[in-house]
């Protein structure tokens, strides 16, 4: 695969959409990425696209085309046949239609939405203002697979529960990853129940059922598939990047406690099932293209012995990274009550974070003959960088809950208490492109 930047990654093109323009905002033209919606007059599910403040219908969009085919819109017949599962709200099957068939439509949205373009009196119909729009899960999600990409993440959760053997020697060999629970994933906004399961007691021999106290956050990246491998066929790494559709922020919350106790063989389950957060905006890898970087392996104890034939490529190594910006903020009750404003409590970069690449995930997935299917969602994993303050969830920043921090207005935090809003923020940001972002992931949480 070939990573190219086109017209539609011109830091100075600007859109009709003049929100779109303002600086510093997550949604300029672009970005071009894809939601779900529905709103108040029209309670029909469909895909749109986010333009500055503003969300593209395309529902709408299709109309308008079918409506103004008799004046002869350029490529209108051909965009029809695109937009028409995005107008019947089926992203997923968008996703399986390829990488070509999403370059052609981003080619078509930028020219459409661009300054002194003739569409514009025709789609300024179909511009819908996101304070009006309910977000969705973008599609239907199949399968959910939650990797271990952080090696500072692994390594200092590693210290807290062994600290005399804190990163597992497959660790720097094998991308790290568990089964996740897809029917459990909500929508930026939903707010998460602090969950009930069996918990050890300190001195005891046997465990307690109770809320967890030790409800935590994870700053994760998430990609979801696009189009899919038949069973028993590898994805070699040189085509995984194909296969992958767009990136959503994921916060995979966790109840440490439980954790603890019953993560003893296997791996998490309770823990982990009751909810995972996502964004409602997923950014695509054609809007990525300008913020691809060589993929270098962070500097760690030990160093890099090296990675396996079937995961390691040309490609992969000249561009399988991206400069992605990422923090998380924290609003409690009492911060909310004092008219204080979110305050930001960690705050990493993926190149610094990441062992492995999406195109090493999607290919170690496939390896044994495993088939991913469009929507299908792959976590990175916690992306804590190498310093305290990079530190991506609670148990980090806290050392177990040994460590409270301080907020405005003197309250501490070990970790989540109800009420508590998590907020996840990502971004990307170079000289020569202009900045994109994925608007956030707000996750409040209830008793």
């Amino acid at each position: 695969m070939t990573i190219l930047t086109d017209p539609t990654h011109d830091p100075g093109l600007r859109s009709w959409v003049a929100c779109a323009d303002m600086p510093g905002g997550d949604f300029p033209i672009q970005n071009l990425p894809f939601g779900r919606f529905h709103t108040r007059d029209d309670l029909l599910p469909r895909i749109g696209v986010a333009i500055g403040e503003q969300v593209l219908d395309l529902r709408a969009v299709d109309a308008v085309l079918r409506a103004a085919q008799r004046e002869e819109i350029a490529g209108a017949g051909e965009v029809l046949g695109m937009i028409a599962p995005l107008a019947a709200g089926d992203l997923r099957a968008f996703m399986a239609t390829g990488t070509a068939v999403r370059r052609t439509l981003r080619t078509w949205l930028s020219a459409a939405l661009a300054e002194g373009s003739p569409l514009e009196r025709v789609l300024v119909r179909a511009l819908r203002a996101q304070s009006e729009c309910r977000m969705h899960l973008p599609c239907q999600i199949g399968d959910y697979t939650d990797f271990y990409t952080g090696i500072h993440h692994a390594t200092a959760s590693g210290r807290i529960s062994r600290p005399d053997n804190a990163l597992l020697p497959n660790y720097k060999w094998v991308p790290v990853g568990y089964h996740g629970r897809a029917s459990s994933i909500v929508i930026s906004g939903t707010p998460v129940k602090r969950p009930t399961g069996q918990i050890r007691q300190t001195g005891g021999t046997a465990p307690i059922v109770g809320p967890s106290q030790r409800l935590d956050f994870e700053l994760e990246l998430g990609a979801f598939i696009g189009t899919g491998n038949a069973l028993g066929d590898p994805v070699p790494i040189d085509r995984a990047d194909d296969h992958l559709f767009g990136m959503v922020l994921l916060n995979d919350w966790s109840a440490r406690d439980v954790q603890a106790w019953e993560s003893q063989p296997l791996g998490p389950f309770l823990a982990k099932s009751f909810a995972s957060t996502i964004s409602p905006w997923v950014v695509t890898m054609e809007a990525l293209a300008p913020f691809r970087q060589p993929f270098r392996r962070p500097t760690v104890d030990g160093g890099d012995p090296g990675t396996l034939a079937y995961l390691d490529s040309a490609i992969n190594r000249a561009s399988g990274a991206f400069d992605i910006r990422l923090e998380a903020c924290l609003h409690t009750p009492g911060m909310q009550s004092a008219g204080l404003p979110p305050v930001r409590i960690s705050h990493s970069n993926w190149p610094d974070a990441a062992w492995w690449t999406l195109a090493q995930l999607v290919t170690h997935h496939t390896m044994g003959g495993c088939n991913l299917r469009p929507g299908d969602l792959l976590g990175t994993g916690t992306l804590s960088g190498p310093e305290p303050e990079n530190a991506c969830c609670l148990q980090e920043l806290t050392v177990g809950g040994k460590r409270p921090f301080t907020l405005p207005g003197g309250e501490t935090r070990t970790f989540l208490e109800n009420g508590d809003v998590l907020i996840l923020q990502a971004y990307c940001e170079r000289p020569g492109a202009r900045r994109i972002g994925w608007g956030g992931c707000v996750g409040p949480v209830e008793g």
